[in-house]
């Protein structure tokens, strides 16, 4: 093998991971060893084994990649981490609070490699956000909103996956709201949690709302449901010069008093492509726009707390 390039393994061919699979193939940075699911095979010709343990204990592969069922990152993580691989994980990180800070303690003790998959990471929108907080553009933030609504919860591309519709592991806050969290947190620093409400269905939650503040006491209102409606995701900053809206998973909007305009940003729109490219500059010890262990267990914190 070229060392030049990365051994990747992938546990788990659901959704994301066969996406990324699929990405990861035609990647020139990587080199899919193995991939490892239970009931799929991997396409391609790409080698496949029904025990993930054999993806961790491969010689030939630097980095994992995550993408099975919440419930087990913590301990496929920690092993592939005392392994020696880097590791690329899906959101949420993890579900049980006590093993999230497990995989950031082990992370920090053995100085590994490690990244959380969160979409806002590398949007060209959440990046122009950002450089108009930096640039004063915004003025005093004053609120943020994050507004998610779902005619049907799963999704139909999640179906499939029994878990996500489960109050255990499942639910649009870790599935969804954690992304947004992740940005609020990203650019207003470390979130609190105040007040927070949720209603469950026959399984995951069919409605939450919750209050908390950002750095400085600023208000972070979340509210989400799972009812008639078209389906929604909408993340408000604003600010006493300009307000910005983040919909759609990458669309950018500023508003002011003549009302709502789109903004274009500059460069690529960031998708899983950009994001295997990030990790691949993380193994190489270089710097990334990637969410790290440590941000994913803030996240973990306020969603679990939904919960409580």
């Amino acid at each position: 093998m070229n060392r030049q390039v990365i051994g990747l393994g992938v546990i788990g061919l659901g959704a994301m991971g066969s996406e990324m699979l699929g990405i990861a193939i035609d990647h020139p940075e990587y080199e899919v060893v193995l991939a490892a699911d239970p009931a799929r095979s991997a396409p391609g010709g790409i080698a496949h084994t029904r025990d993930a343990q054999r993806v961790i204990d491969h010689p030939d592969i630097d980095a994992v990649y995550i993408a099975s069922p919440p419930s087990t990152h913590a301990g496929y993580a920690v092993q592939a981490m005392k392994a020696g691989k880097a590791v690329f994980c899906e959101k949420p990180l993890a579900v049980d609070l006590d093993e999230g800070a497990e995989m950031v303690s082990v992370a920090a003790e053995l100085e590994a490699v490690n990244a959380l998959n969160f979409v806002l990471s590398d949007r060209a929108a959440s990046v122009e956000v950002g450089r108009a907080l930096r640039a004063g553009e915004v003025g005093t933030v004053l609120g943020v909103d994050v507004r998610l609504l779902f005619p049907e919860w799963p999704r139909a591309f999640q179906r499939e996956a029994a878990w996500v519709a489960g109050r255990e592991q499942g639910g649009f806050l870790r599935e969804v709201a954690s992304h947004y969290l992740f940005l609020t947190d990203r650019l207003l620093g470390p979130l609190t949690r105040s007040h927070t409400r949720i209603d469950y269905g026959p399984a995951a939650e069919t409605t939450a709302s919750g209050l908390l503040a950002a750095a400085d006491g600023v208000p972070v209102r979340v509210s989400g449901q799972v009812a008639a409606g078209p389906e929604t995701y909408e993340w408000t900053l604003y600010g006493s010069k300009a307000s910005y809206r983040i919909t759609e998973w990458g669309r950018l909007l500023k508003g002011d008093g003549a009302g709502w305009r789109e903004v274009t940003p500059d460069g690529p729109r960031g998708d899983e492509r950009t994001r295997l490219t990030e990790f691949a500059r993380a193994v190489r010890g270089e710097p990334t726009t990637l969410a790290d262990f440590s941000a994913g267990l803030r996240v973990q914190r306020l969603i679990e707390g939904f919960h409580r």
